[in-house]
């Protein structure tokens, strides 16, 4: 193959591949709301039983946000709870906090962690305390909906193969346009994936903000990997190769904030992508089993998002130094400039407004964002594929044998 023509095929396949994906994305999330959601009450699912559910709240360093993240449950519409929060050896006020917390909300137990081991290890620990069958997990800076556990216990109820409920976070820290871009990116991208992916049978991930556990489930598969740095993804994979189901509830709210400085936004998504790379890498014997095969789309489409994100960077950097010294310019041409940028911008455009159509009935201000929506693909597009070709050596070639520890990530502005 001469150098033009792999020019040529690494130019398409910038171009294409996010073109198809957001394409199946579109048509993914249009039939799921047609099966799943169309026509359905908003109201919350009415139960025949009410299970004891424990809500696990891991927290480091958390002495700003983690009230909110309590007082969310205890107001709760459905009752029947065990609140537990895990105080992974937080070095500011979160233990004051916690402290008030159980003067407040005498039911409320605590588990105190002197060495800090991650995430993962403190789900772990409090674990053996649980009274319920059913898990729910909530990140320290959340906030819960009043009828989001009736949703989620409504698929345990009614499906014994139900290993876990993924729930919708929406952004609630509005006030910046890192912000504001990371609204339309859930509604516009995790979203739809999540609904397509439902379609297929298989999640990459549950949301780790928010989610839903069988106990018996998370026992069989050993429990939280403390080695991952992904604790979500880590539990999600090992829960389907299980033959789990697993299930997307966008009924399942809750508001979170997110990172509103580049730093902050570059180590979280530093920590997504390497948590995707060790578990594709942890998995690939799903290749080797035919009974495993619903799961190999979502495998295929993971590795070929990591190659586009090298193709993206090389053929930027390739564009940049042909304009800078003229070798090359009329072989590299931009890939996103004329009709490919309109094509790439409508696409982009109309799978925003479907997405705001779709989630609209959740979240009755997501319009407000739609202006920044054109950001996502300018700015996130870059910023992302760094990202993961940053990350792919490091999920590829890291040591699995030591804990994942953790820090307080950035929880934005008030």
């Amino acid at each position: 193959m001469t150098a033009n023509g792999f020019v040529e095929i690494m130019k398409a396949y910038v171009f294409f591949y996010p073109l198809i994906m957001s394409i199946a994305w579109i048509i993914g999330g249009i039939f799921f709301y047609w099966r799943r959601e169309k026509g359905h009450s908003k109201e919350p699912p009415k139960l025949k039983e009410h299970p004891k559910v424990s809500v696990l709240i891991p927290a480091h360093n958390e002495e700003r946000d983690l009230r909110d993240a309590v007082t969310s449950i205890y107001s709760n519409c459905y009752e029947n709870l065990d609140v537990i929060v895990i105080d992974d050896a937080s070095t500011d006020g979160t233990q004051d906090v916690i402290e008030r917390l159980m003067v407040e909300y005498p039911t409320l137990r605590v588990v105190r962690l002197t060495r800090n081991m991650g995430k993962a290890n403190a789900l772990n620990a409090a674990l053996p305390m649980t009274r319920g069958e059913i898990i729910v997990t909530l990140d320290a800076d959340s906030m819960l909906d009043e009828h989001a556990i009736e949703w989620a216990v409504w698929h345990f109820v009614n499906f014994p193969r139900v290993g876990a409920v993924t729930g919708n976070p929406r952004v609630r820290n509005r006030t910046t346009l890192l912000a504001k871009i990371q609204t339309a990116e859930y509604a516009s991208v995790i979203s739809l994936i999540k609904r397509t992916q439902r379609l297929v049978g298989k999640l990459m991930t549950v949301s780790g903000v928010v989610a839903a556990w069988r106990k018996t489930a998370i026992v069989g598969a050993g429990g939280w990997d403390p080695r991952s740095v992904t604790d979500d993804i880590d539990m999600t994979w090992r829960l389907e190769t299980r033959f789990w189901d697993i299930r997307y509830e966008p009924n399942m709210l809750c508001w979170m904030l997110v990172p509103e400085t580049l730093r902050g936004i570059w180590r979280q998504r530093l920590r997504w992508a390497q948590g995707g790379v060790e578990v594709i890498r942890m998995h690939k014997g799903v290749w080797t089993d035919w009974r495993e095969r619903r799961i190999w789309p979502i495998y295929v489409e993971y590795v070929m998002g990591i190659l586009w994100s090298y193709a993206f960077l090389a053929y930027l950097l390739l564009w940049g130094m042909s304009q800078l010294t003229g070798v090359g310019r009329e072989i590299v041409g931009n890939p996103f400039w004329g009709w490919n940028g309109a094509v790439i911008a409508c696409v982009c455009l109309l799978q925003f407004a479907i997405s705001v159509l779709l989630d609209m009935r959740y979240d009755e201000d997501l319009w407000k964002v739609i202006f920044w929506v054109v950001w996502y693909p300018v700015v996130y597009w870059a910023f992302n594929a760094m990202a993961a070709a940053v990350s792919f050596p490091k999920g590829l070639l890291r040591s699995m044998e030591q804990p994942a520890t953790w820090v307080s990530p950035d929880r934005g502005v008030r």
